[in-house]
């Protein structure tokens, strides 16, 4: 059989390097999955039960790997279920491919069967976004969309026609303009740095500073011990921003671990207190927990020029790599005294105590930080572990500790629901020896809860863990503690998950009571193949903010005298969370 232009695009994606496509099949990629078929020996196909999931899996895949998550749809929904799960790659800036088809190219425009204008619709998530024109055009295509995702760290979205997925290679209708084998596959991390002069600035900066804050984001993932030095020579803490929070383990004695609402006392201290932030690999985007304009000067070391002083006046703004940078500054820096980052220390002494005695109730109804508590002891050192949004993101950033070579990841500028469990899947197709953990809340699951099947399916090592409460925890606070308003249109019908992972194949356990949680986990953890761990815990369980302000107090107060639904129970759980909190 002669070959067609699907067979260039995946052998062109296997000479790139790709070994992995996430996807769902439909008439408008027939083409291009008979090309999958016969090259499947060295492409793994993953057949996911939404392609929102299939999308969700490569970032997952990008997040964990640093290489470049691909993904497939067919015309018309097939390419719109996508979106989600891209936009998230978009703003989390990972490197992912999109592959849809679209109708015949003669028939385009015509409102014929899905046909939906993909080119006008991929235009805001890409940083490419091109429709293959034929033969003689598909490898060029692949190649710029391949080095684009990386080069700008986005998405790029290729396009191709139902009928020209099957058309046979030929340089009949090649321009003369458009030199065969010209397009190299070849595509490096930038290696540039500022200048000396500049990168001394920086250093004179931080040298004049007494009170030295580093906060990091995920692009500091690949600096641990460069960050780990600056942290030692300021003689300041490291904040992490949450995707940062495997630049250093949690437990390291440089670091006050996460900010903001889910993050620590400390952390908040250290922002409100300090005169100089170095800012390295983040645009974390709630810019009420930085520094006050003009309280402190700022050095941002950031990849992406854009976003220097996207979130915080920059005295000195670095261009580059992380690691290149922060190996060029260190030898600069005069090395401070330690009295800042010991203030910090002794704060998350206190810290720890408070949440040892929050992980450690025995109350009932179980409290949710119990299972990610009890869970934190039970993982590997090299264990990835994936967390949803909501409620479930701040059980999981304060209690689960990184460690080794741990990973953790969740939806970050988008923030969106049910990425949880489809990152998982990314990672344990691409770490099949690794344990791998998903801890979502029962609001995530359920959105994608087919995904259950996929775990089975491709027998992946992957432990979910459900907190279930029957309600949008995030949502209910939100509307309680930032609106002033009582909880509305958030609670959730129950659904029985260790019976639904039953029904998929999976093994499936329940935990009720605290004293079970222990061993329940470890029986999971242990077990062969895919898992399920439903525990039912306290939907009245606030995620209290490291440091509560005096207006979230009122509006807090505001939704209870409103006609707040279990404002009694909620008040007496609030007040033994405070009680420990004092004591």
């Amino acid at each position: 059989m002669a070959k067609q232009v699907s067979d260039l695009i995946v052998e062109r994606l296997i000479e790139w390097g790709v070994d992995t496509i996430f996807g769902f099949p439909g008439d408008g990629v027939d083409g291009f999955f008979e090309s999958l078929r016969t090259h499947k020996d060295k492409l793994k196909f993953i057949q996911v039960r939404h392609e929102e999931a299939a999308a969700f899996a490569a970032v997952g895949d990008a997040k964990y790997t640093g290489r470049l998550g691909v993904c497939c749809a067919t015309s018309g929904p097939g390419s719109v279920h996508l979106l989600n799960g891209l936009y998230d790659a978009k703003c989390d800036l990972q490197p992912v491919l999109a592959i849809t088809g679209h109708t015949f190219h003669d028939l385009i425009g015509m409102d014929y069967q899905q046909d939906v204008d993909l080119d006008k619709l991929y235009m805001d998530v890409t940083v490419f976004n091109e429709r293959v024109m034929g033969a003689a055009h598909a490898v060029n295509v692949v190649d710029m969309a391949v080095r684009t995702a990386y080069g700008r760290r986005g998405v790029s979205h290729i396009c191709i026609p139902k009928d020209i997925q099957e058309w046979e290679v030929s340089d009949k209708h090649r321009s003369g303009a458009n030199v065969s084998h010209h397009s190299g596959d070849w595509s490096v991390p930038s290696s540039a740095k500022p200048a000396p002069s500049l990168i001394q600035k920086a250093a004179d900066v931080i040298n004049a500073g007494s009170k030295v804050v580093v906060f990091v984001g995920r692009g500091a993932l690949g600096s641990r011990e460069e960050v780990a030095q600056l942290a030692q020579t300021v003689g300041g803490p490291v904040v992490k921003a949450l995707l940062g929070k495997a630049v250093l383990p949690d437990r390291s004695p440089y670091t006050t671990g996460g900010i903001g609402l889910l993050g620590t006392a400390p952390s908040v201290d250290a922002m409100e207190e300090c005169d100089t932030i170095i800012m390295i690999g983040t645009s974390y985007p709630y810019m009420e927990f930085l520094p006050k304009p003009g309280q402190a000067k700022c050095v941002q070391i950031e990849i992406d020029p854009t976003r220097i002083g996207l979130r915080h006046p920059v005295d000195v703004g670095l261009v580059g790599d992380a690691k290149s940078i922060l190996t060029a500054l260190l030898p600069l820096l005069k090395k401070k005294n330690d009295k800042f980052l010991k203030k910090s220390q002794e704060r998350m002494k206190s810290w720890f105590g408070l949440m040892e005695e929050r992980g450690t109730r025995k109350d009932m109804p179980m409290k949710p930080q119990v299972v990610t508590h009890t869970l934190n002891k039970l993982l590997n050192d090299d264990a990835i572990v994936s967390s949803d949004s909501g409620t479930i993101a701040t059980w999981t950033a304060r209690y689960v500790d990184i460690r080794g070579t741990m990973q953790f990841s969740l939806s970050g500028s988008l923030a969106t629901m049910a990425n949880g469990l489809p990152y998982s899947i990314g990672a344990a197709v691409a770490y099949p020896g690794r344990q791998v953990v998903c801890v979502v809340g029962d609001g995530g699951l359920t959105m994608l809860m087919g995904e259950l099947a996929t775990l089975v399916k491709y027998k992946l090592q992957v432990c979910v863990i459900v907190i279930k409460n029957n309600v949008l925890g995030q949502i209910k606070w939100e509307q309680m503690i930032l609106e002033g308003n009582p909880e509305f249109g958030v609670e959730l019908e129950p659904i029985d998950f260790a019976m639904v992972a039953n029904a998929c194949g999976a093994k499936s356990y329940t935990i009720e009571r605290p004293e079970d949680a222990e061993k329940v986990l470890r029986q999971a953890l242990a077990q062969q193949g895919p898992t399920l761990v439903q525990a039912v815990v306290d939907p009245n369980e606030p995620p209290m903010p490291g440091k509560i302000t005096m207006e979230q107090a009122l509006k807090f107060a505001k939704a209870l005298a409103r006609g707040q639904k279990d404002a009694a129970k909620i008040i007496k759980t609030i007040a033994e969370d405070k009680v420990r909190e004092v004591i």
